[in-house]
């Protein structure tokens, strides 16, 4: 067993590295000091704190290859970190590691709209992908609730869906190439600006590895033109089981809208003081879009009320201007914010089958009750992607373990009726230890050797995603 270093011959070595380091980066590349790497110590997961040894901030692709060899020669953690928007841990440093950030990696490389795409750094944010094309007739279809914040690489780590992934699908759907640096600094072109690349599926692969295989800073993604319109329909029902019952109904008819938005009570009213959407007073909501011509639209949601009707909504109220559509989503892209500003909580993210819906919301309602902890209920219902919140008091002792303990039964749940553990935001630290609920030991081993593949020394975004005993133990074996 390899014995620690005393204390001097530690902070050599750290000297060693971040000298190193700076050689390679510009003047402003390199964060060392204590208090400045607090500002990393944590991504949207509070819980968990963690500051790193450093935080190096490159501006390219070479300057991320030649962070990445430095630290596979020394034996340094990497944590790749976009915006710090993950609600699963994906980013939380550990104290021996070297945050690799691409918030700098911001520029446009090349926008090809006959053959609909563009190629950014993934530095750049969702949103001004969108506001770089939209003056074209373009758009970037996935929209995640933290669209203005989160980054591109982000989003690929996690493969972050949003409203609109109903339609338009997730991340994966609209990537289709990528520059990845591996641990050793070999840099690596996936995919590219076609729909299929030969070969091996890596860009399959590394989408939604989170970190594990490598640093993507550069990517190439698919664009859409704009429909001709698109128009929202808000209906709100007496309970969360004819809710879900009703977008039961809605799918099994083979109506696709373009999204299909569920609040419950809970986050209802929390949106209504926060953004004052004009909401009505009722248990759940649906805020279903669909696009199109407006004859289109018109037939659409004409077939989507009758459907509705038939689970006696308390309220149906089709938008006619584009002021009314702005309120209806409103409300929703302020959920998150809406929540935070009257009580703490964790946000989870769990899929299961839309069938499962009504008795998914029922148990849920159980499970609150037991625990004796409120859960609001806001999720992306089309595709069964939810997102319950527990509320809790982080003041009292006690409430967080009993939320986290919670928060775990109800993605034993998801798993139970044919789901998944997690729908865009990832494992990370926060479900690393349910990996075993949803896999056995062998799938979980197939997923490891892939990891051996790419990053043999175990060196990128440690204590994610992997079982932690699982993970610490191919990690001793390296070693």
């Amino acid at each position: 067993m390899e014995m620690p270093l005393p204390e001097p011959e530690i902070l050599a070595r750290r000297s060693f590295i971040l000298d190193r380091l700076a050689a390679v980066l510009p003047k402003d590349g390199l964060i060392a000091d204590a208090a400045q790497t607090r500002a990393y110590e944590c991504d949207a997961l509070t819980s968990y704190r963690c500051a790193p040894m450093a935080v190096v901030l490159p501006r390219s692709t070479a300057e991320v290859a030649a962070v990445l060899r430095i630290c596979h020669e020394e034996g340094v953690p990497v944590v790749p970190r976009g915006s710090g928007t993950s609600l699963a841990g994906g980013a939380l440093p550990t104290a021996d590691s070297v945050v690799v950030g691409v918030s700098r990696m911001t520029a446009v490389l090349e926008t090809d709209y006959p053959n609909r795409f563009i190629r950014v750094q993934t530095g750049r944010t969702n949103l001004s992908v969108t506001a770089e094309i939209e003056n074209q007739g373009f758009f970037y279809a996935p929209d995640p609730s933290s669209q203005l914040a989160c980054a591109i690489a982000g989003n690929i780590a996690m493969n972050s869906g949003g409203a609109h992934c109903l339609k338009y699908g997730v991340t994966t759907n609209n990537l289709l190439g990528v520059t990845l640096v591996q641990m050793d600094g070999t840099v690596m072109e996936i995919g590219g600006p076609y729909m299929d690349a030969a070969g091996l599926d890596l860009l399959g692969v590394l989408c939604g590895s989170e970190g594990q295989l490598g640093v993507v800073t550069e990517a190439t993604l698919r664009i859409l033109p704009k429909p001709e319109g698109a128009r929202p329909m808000l209906i709100g029902f007496d309970s969360n089981e004819v809710a879900g019952a009703c977008v039961s109904d809605i799918i099994r008819a083979g109506i696709v809208p373009v999204a299909i938005e569920f609040m419950d009570r809970p986050c209802i009213v929390a949106c209504e003081d926060f953004a004052h959407a004009g909401y009505p007073d009722c248990e759940a909501l649906l805020i279903i879009e669909v696009e199109g011509s407006p004859d289109e639209i018109d037939a659409q949601l004409e077939m989507i009320a009758q459907i509705a009707k038939t689970h006696h909504p308390v309220e149906l109220r089709e938008s006619r201007s584009a002021e009314e559509s702005r309120k209806i989503w409103l409300g929703r892209k302020s959920a998150f914010g809406a929540m935070g500003n009257i009580n703490d909580y964790i946000c989870l993210d769990g899929t299961i089958p839309v069938s499962s819906l009504p008795e998914v919301l029922r148990r849920i309602g159980e499970l609150s009750a037991t625990y004796g902890l409120d859960v609001a209920n806001v999720f992306h219902a089309g595709d069964g992607n939810m997102h319950p919140l527990i509320l809790f008091n982080a003041n009292l002792p006690g409430d967080l373990d009993k939320a986290e303990a919670l928060g775990a039964d109800i993605m034993r749940l998801c798993v139970e009726v044919g789901g998944c553990l997690t729908g865009e935001h990832g494992v990370g630290v926060e479900k690393r230890d349910l990996m075993g609920v949803q896999f056995n030991p062998q799938d979980l081993e197939a997923q490891m050797q892939v990891k051996d593949v790419f990053d043999p020394k175990w060196l990128l975004n440690p204590a994610k995603v992997f079982p932690l005993q699982a993970s610490a133990s191919r990690r001793a074996a390296i070693a």
